[in-house]
């Protein structure tokens, strides 16, 4: 999946660009991938102490954590059309925009301003999300292995730091809506980050428009119906665990702090994670090798947090962190299909819109089950089940014709 090349990268155009817009480019790139999950993840950090201190009670609890998901569902599936209407990097400049206001307006301490804050941010993010792919295959398609690596690996690094930092910081700001809302800086250096990247796409015309192609159609190829439904899957799964993992150790007799801790080390391990499983995925055959690895540790992560006690809480984090790494498999995947930027962005909203709005299900269930059974063990035994269907799919999807990338086999599958 990776390649190797002195040249300058070039755009999807084939043309090269600048070396000082390829810096920028990269730059940027980091700076958003910071902000991808630290939103989700210093939220699910302080969910215990934000309801005790803004005193909402259960339903407000579990709807929260279920705000991201459905964000990304509704906001994202108009991302094709906006990008098709301002390009890609204009939609991107617009959704950096939101999620900096939306996280600043969370530091208000206010259950509706948390509420209002967190769908404003959200609904950048999931604009930025879907555009994230087609903005790698524009600027970088000769390298979009290596740049969607690189992102994932800065988004789950933001989402770590921010896991481990934000308890910490809140206590120092005397109150969890200040933490959260700190967070809100580090978006505002996205987007002041991205400016130029804008700038230069307007001024030298890199892009007019990305075009629209619907993405709805897609669902009746095989390889649009199966990579819906493996991102569907790890969604659903990685947000149920970002939203409730450090709540839930909290629950079972951690404390707030130890709970982070070890929700940052989940979180850690899918760094490394995420570049072994392109490393081995990137060799001829190796797609499925890679995929189990990742599924199958994901549902071992899942019965080691059902059945071991929460002393040895540190053996699921760490086998859930490593199944968490499958994220950057399934973007590459998206980056690399469609023939052009415009069915490429097609793609990501079919995978994304639709994925997020199942994967809902994810944390809002888990939060409802949890308040209904006043446990965990139906909520992790239902997320057991999702891990192995999801084995299942990958397994389809890293088999013959639709694993190939789109340089060899298009989306007419």
């Amino acid at each position: 999946m990776a390649t190797t090349s002195s040249a300058p990268p070039a755009t999807a155009t084939g043309l090269p660009r600048p070396r000082a817009a390829v810096v920028t480019g990269v730059i940027a790139l980091v700076l958003i991938g910071l902000n991808l999950r630290a939103g989700i993840t210093g939220a699910s950090a302080l969910l215990h102490d934000l309801q005790l201190v803004l005193g909402y009670g259960p339903l407000v609890a579990s709807i929260i954590p279920s705000i991201p998901t459905l964000c990304f569902a509704v906001a994202g599936a108009a991302t094709s059309w906006l990008t098709g209407k301002l390009g890609v990097e204009k939609s991107i400049l617009l959704s950096l925009a939101m999620l900096a206001a939306g996280l600043l307006v969370r530091g208000i301490p206010s259950t509706g301003m948390l509420v209002a804050g967190t769908v404003l941010g959200m609904s950048g993010l999931a604009v930025c999300n879907v555009a994230m792919p087609s903005f790698i295959r524009e600027h970088f398609a000769r390298r979009t292995s290596l740049m969607t690596g690189l992102y994932t690996v800065t988004m789950t690094s933001g989402a770590t730091v921010t896991a481990i930092v934000v308890v910490p910081l809140a206590q120092l700001l005397g109150s969890p809506s200040a933490g959260l809302g700190a967070i809100g800086i580090l978006a505002v250096a996205a987007f002041l980050g991205f400016v130029p990247v804008a700038l230069h796409a307007h001024r030298n015309s890199v892009r007019k428009t990305a075009g629209h192609v619907s993405p709805w159609p897609l669902l009746r190829t095989r390889k649009g119906l199966l990579i819906t439904a493996i991102f569907t899957l790890q969604a659903l799964l990685a947000y149920a665990l970002l939203s409730w993992f450090p709540y839930m150790l909290t629950t079972m007799g951690l404390s707030a702090a130890e709970s982070g801790l070890l929700y940052g080390l989940m979180q850690l391990v899918s760094v490394p994670a995420g570049m072994v499983l392109i490393a081995i995925g990137s060799r001829p055959g190796m797609l499925r090798p890679a995929f189990y690895l990742s599924t199958v540790t994901m549902a071992v992560g899942v019965a080691a947090l059902l059945l071991l006690p929460v002393a040895l809480a540190v053996i699921p984090a760490v086998l859930l962190g490593f199944g968490l790494g499958i994220f950057p498999l399934v973007m590459v995947m998206i980056s690399r299909s469609g023939q052009n930027t415009a069915e490429t962005t097609a793609l990501s909203t079919l995978a994304q819109s639709t994925g997020y709005l199942l994967a809902t299900v994810g944390p809002f269930g888990m939060g409802l089950l949890h308040s209904a059974t006043g446990g965990w063990t139906l909520p992790l035994a239902l997320l057991l089940a999702i891990a192995l269907a999801q084995i299942v799919v990958a397994h389809l999807l890293s088999g013959g014709r639709t694993a190939r990338t789109p340089a060899t086999a298009g989306m007419k599958e």
